[in-house]
């Protein structure tokens, strides 16, 4: 059982969750101005780790085919045989009762608002085949985060009023996630290319998507910056996190920069942008709780 547990956990990539969780709990601290309750705490982490479980086994799911053509990812769970097709579905099933139960015991709005995201992470993986939009529909995807979180305090979301800095955050989260999926996407290029994939690199070459990717990257900083400097005044903890931030961009697109193979691909897509998320949740949270 304890080695069937780890497949799983390693079919979903369940490390992936610090991607989006950090901003969970940032929209949370934000709504609360300090610390929240212990109950929200955990709803929020059983929410967003259901519908993230969810979401990569949708991905693999609907990507198993083109997983087993593809020599990076052939030896992948589903092409493999390691899980089966009904095991991938009961998965998912199960990681999305347990994220609409936990939507339903936060609050009517999160829960009203809860088929939304099941909804934009199962599109996902087929807009790969038509557009390249499909990075920024990912970053839709985790850009829901910080409204989210904001929605479990406050049961309400007003654009124009007392929520536009989680609304701006989500925002900006979009260019994050898009840029480092054109990062992500660099390996597959040659493979995207002979299949028709619709990927950034594929479609734009190399060269350009590493452009792009920064670009994005520029942008998220930029809305970041814009959006706690106009509504949230931050405090030196906030802007230590800021200068980090931008430190970790740089760095992320200088390891790109020197090369696109796996190892360096690791580095830039999930080492760094997980002590990206993670950086910018604990700053805020010292500025917001001292």
């Amino acid at each position: 059982m304890i080695k069937k547990l780890r497949m799983i956990m390693d079919f979903v990539k369940i490390e992936h969750t610090l991607f989006a969780l950090p901003f969970a709990y940032l929209g949370a601290f934000l709504a609360k101005e300090g610390l929240i309750d212990l109950k929200s705490a955990i709803l929020i982490a059983t929410a967003f780790t259901g519908l993230r479980t969810a979401a990569m086994t949708f991905n693999r799911i609907i990507d198993r085919e083109i997983d087993a053509l593809n020599p990076r990812t052939a030896n992948r769970h589903l092409p493999r045989g390691l899980i089966t097709l009904g095991e991938a579905y009961a998965i998912a099933g199960i990681s999305l009762a347990v994220y609409f139960v936990s939507a339903y015991l936060i609050n009517d709005l999160a829960f009203k608002l809860s088929p939304i995201p099941a909804i934009t992470t199962y599109i996902y993986p087929y807009l790969k085949r038509f557009t390249t939009l499909s990075h920024y529909f990912l970053g839709l995807n985790l850009g829901f985060a910080p409204m989210a979180g904001w929605i479990v305090i406050k049961n309400s979301f007003d654009i124009f009023g007392d929520a536009k800095l989680p609304f701006l955050i989500g925002i900006a989260v979009i260019f994050w996630v898009a840029g480092f999926d054109i990062i992500y996407a660099l390996q597959d290029y040659d493979f995207d290319r002979k299949h028709g994939l619709y990927s950034f690199p594929a479609r734009y070459g190399l060269r350009a998507a590493k452009i792009a990717a920064f670009v994005n990257h520029l942008i998220f900083y930029g809305i970041l910056v814009f959006s706690f400097t106009h509504f949230y005044k931050p405090g030196v903890f906030l802007k230590i996190g800021l200068v980090i931030i931008f430190l970790l961009i740089l760095a992320q697109h200088y390891v790109v920069y020197r090369g696109e193979d796996e190892k360096r691909i690791q580095i830039a897509f999930y080492n760094i942008n997980a002590a990206l998320s993670s950086s910018l949740f604990i700053f805020t949270f010292l500025d917001v709780v001292l």
